[in-house]
């Protein structure tokens, strides 16, 4: 009992010094960031870099594609999307589940897919033309996009991948980022639906610059395997409070990112799979 006591009376003494040394370390700025993250997406004109194109590089977005719903997160009525689809992509679609989603393997979200992370576009702004763009993902596996600034057309033959094959250009006065892609494999989810798609999609977004906090994008889904016309939807990236930047995100390793989706997980085991009932 004398023991117990000790401990107790230990424990009053240290556990408030240990939340007074925590509040006092805490960055001053933090209540600054949160009334921020309030206020919602900041005010004020669209800014431009030297040679008058629009600056999609001062901070990070997050939004601006589907996570959940392609369909009513574009702005689509119910059932829109689903009605353009071919009878073959409705029934791919009635089998799947979260539970076997790809971007739950840690495998990349493709295109317009976003996530609940941010992401960041990475232009040139120098005196010379720019040849590239990128946008750097912070998920799923830190994906980052190439985006082809110089001119450059399609290949005739390319290699199916995740992302494809981008080519950008400005349009309206260097105030829309169009691109371009082909070259997509059939394997990414457009959503958490399932909603898919075949090797002949292709895509144009139009990015523009509402205001400083907000980024419209105007994407156009085209892919005759798997509907019977081209889509178009709209989605919204909001900016970031500027304290925010990237962070690492490791996915890769061990790889049971969505394992609790499993029917009858149990947690994880030492040295063994997750277990099913």
């Amino acid at each position: 009992m004398r023991k117990l006591l000790v401990v107790c009376a230990m424990t009053a003494v240290i556990v408030p010094l240990l939340v007074q040394s925590a509040s006092t370390q805490a960055d001053p700025n933090q209540g600054k960031v949160q009334a921020l993250r309030r206020a919602g997406p900041p005010k004020g004109p669209v800014p431009r870099l030297p040679d008058g194109t629009v600056n999609l590089g001062d901070g990070v977005w997050v939004g601006g594609g589907p996570v959940n719903d392609m369909e009513s997160q574009g702005g689509l009525k119910k059932g829109e999307m689903d009605a353009l689809m071919l009878p073959w992509a409705k029934a791919l679609m009635a089998t799947r589940d979260e539970t076997q989603e790809p971007h739950n393997a840690c495998l990349p979200m493709g295109v317009p897919r976003v996530t609940p992370f941010p992401y960041r576009f990475v232009q040139n702004y120098t005196h010379t033309a720019p040849t590239h763009m990128f946008i750097l993902h912070e998920g799923n596996i830190h994906t980052f996009r190439q985006i082809f600034m110089d001119g450059r057309k399609h290949p005739a033959e390319l290699d199916p991948s995740w992302l494809g094959h981008s080519i950008g250009s400005w349009q309206n006065n260097k105030s829309t980022l169009v691109i371009d892609t082909v070259g997509y494999n059939d394997k990414f989810w457009f959503d958490r639906r399932g909603h898919p798609h075949t090797e002949q999609l292709h895509t144009i977004e139009r990015w523009t610059r509402l205001n400083l906090g907000e980024l419209e994008n105007k994407f156009t889904l085209d892919d005759p395997g798997a509907y019977s016309k081209s889509i178009d939807f709209r989605f919204v990236a909001t900016l970031m409070p500027p304290q925010d930047e990237l962070l690492e995100y490791i996915c890769q390793e061990n790889n049971q990112y969505g394992a609790a989706t499993i029917p009858g997980y149990q947690g994880p085991q030492m040295g063994k799979e997750p277990l099913k009932k």
